[in-house]
């Protein structure tokens, strides 16, 4: 989407961690939106379900790209997330939550922005529903990890920023890839040494978002028994939408 607006040394995603890059909205909801310029803001970040989202975001028919990931491989990385965020907020650090306990509320449907299941089939309803319109592109994180530079191609397509054919040439899509792939951003000194603020009295490491970013790292930490109870909610909620 910003392609045009940096080079090689003024790409802000090389200098600040990607959440800083594009505000999230039920996080950065003090700022003042109508005020921020769009051709340096064009995107919003957001966890919210489908159903939670502003009314005005749906009557507007912008542009949606929702991003999910496997289930028991999605609960690992909330895992690891929160025991980083007990590092350095102290709500989380004097209430520590086990391992166990974590499973059973994922389970039950009681998690951050959950239930999980709910999340993932309002946003793949919606994607139907709306099938034609071009408004919302629905993809799996495993997807886009295995087949990234098609993906990025698609994804520019979708936004009505396509690569023409000189920047194919010039091998643009392949350098976006590259500047944005995980080991490449995992490694910048901002990712690995910074903090992100999200709000005042909040202070998050950047590390805390860089881990591994693999496919069926579940297996690590998660029993043949969970493993199968979180397949199986999956499979009776979301038939259509199953992950090998």
């Amino acid at each position: 989407m910003t392609r045009h607006h940096f080079d090689d040394s003024t790409n802000p995603i090389l200098t600040k961690l990607p959440h800083d890059c594009i505000p999230t909205l039920e996080i950065d909801c003090d700022i003042n939106f109508t005020s921020l310029d769009d051709t340096k803001f064009p995107l919003l970040g957001t966890h919210l379900p489908y159903t939670c989202l502003p009314q005005s975001i749906i009557d507007s028919k912008c542009k949606i790209i929702y991003i999910c990931r496997e289930p028991k491989d999605t609960f690992v990385s909330t895992w690891h997330y929160t025991k980083k965020l007990e590092e350095t907020i102290p709500e989380f650090k004097d209430n520590p939550i086990t391992l166990e306990q974590e499973i059973e509320w994922f389970l039950e449907g009681k998690s951050l922005y959950g239930p999980y299941w709910d999340h993932v089939s309002e946003y793949l309803k919606a994607s139907k529903d709306r099938h034609g319109k071009n408004e919302i592109f629905f993809l799996k994180f495993e997807d886009l990890r295995n087949d990234t530079l098609s993906y990025v191609k698609k994804l520019a397509e979708f936004m009505g920023k396509p690569f023409s054919q000189e920047e194919e040439d010039q091998f643009v899509p392949e350098k976006i890839v590259a500047t944005c792939e995980f080991g490449n951003l995992s490694n910048l000194e901002v990712n690995k040494s910074g903090s992100h603020n999200p709000k005042p009295g909040i202070k998050v490491n950047n590390n805390a978002f860089f881990r591994k970013g693999e496919i069926g790292d579940w297996k690590n930490l998660l029993s043949e028994d969970v493993a199968k109870s979180i397949d199986n909610i999956t499979k009776e909620k979301l038939q259509s939408l199953i992950w090998d």
